[in-house]
């Protein structure tokens, strides 16, 4: 994880100048096992890097706990409150403008932080300052573009998209394993009521199987182009 977290000083990002930053949202939760908990973390912090790589912009180490409470029940699975969660993302962005930080872009690795999108929501009320990235839109063409097998649904946690992403940013991180432990469950139409635990034995859900470093960095190389778009965005509200 050394890698992932910015190592950057303060006049290094004084140089910088950058008027938009990307904080990173992870989570810390069950990912079958051959998948750390970290790995929502990990997800978010390559997307992370790469855009801010990309497009000069001003990296934020990740928030690592959030709301996995669909999770619960799984050893090593820990949670903050939605409440929380939200309280979290708009301090950062309070002190982000207080020294001079114009938008700011929440890169999103864990599907039930539903929350996030409220936050984002508020905040543009008054003009575009906030974005929630990768999108769903983001996630499907960037699926399509790295030739994925599968689609966000049936692949819904620790299977083909972030097995990909690990292997090609982190595969120190990755045990033996995943090869073998693919599993189905496409009807799950109560996961709020009843969690994960219901429709699956092993936490995960989705094709592990079909990973691989290669289309790993196709995402990347998606989620960078498509993140042009929210830059502008962005951009365009605070020029």
């Amino acid at each position: 994880m050394d890698h992932l977290i910015t190592p950057a000083t303060s006049t290094e990002e004084q140089q910088r100048a950058a008027r938009v930053a990307v904080l990173p949202v992870g989570s810390f939760e069950q990912h079958g096992a051959y998948l750390p908990l970290i790995t929502d973390t990990v997800v978010a912090c390559l997307i992370a890097r790469r855009i801010s790589q990309d497009h000069g912009l001003f990296l934020l180490p990740p928030v690592t706990f959030s709301c996995s409470h669909e999770h619960a029940g799984f050893a090593g699975t820990v949670s903050i409150s939605a409440a929380t969660l939200y309280a979290v993302v708009n301090d950062v962005w309070r002190s982000l403008k207080g020294s001079g930080i114009e938008a700011l872009a929440v890169v999103n690795g864990h599907g039930g932080n539903y929350v996030l999108a409220n936050v984002v929501q508020e905040a543009n009320v008054a003009g575009a300052c906030m974005t929630l990235f990768p999108s769903g839109p983001d996630w499907a063409r960037a699926r399509q573009e790295a030739g994925l097998e599968t689609d966000s649904h049936t692949d819904m946690h620790a299977g083909e998209a972030e097995v990909s992403l690990l292997l090609y940013g982190a595969p120190e991180l990755v045990r033996d394993g995943y090869q073998h432990s693919d599993w189905e469950a496409d009807w799950r139409s109560h996961l709020l009521v009843t969690g994960i635990r219901a429709y699956t034995d092993t936490g995960v859900i989705g094709r592990p199987s079909a990973g691989t470093a290669e289309k790993g960095a196709r995402l990347l190389d998606s989620f960078s182009k498509s993140f042009t778009e929210h830059l502008a965005l962005l951009r365009g509200s605070s020029a």
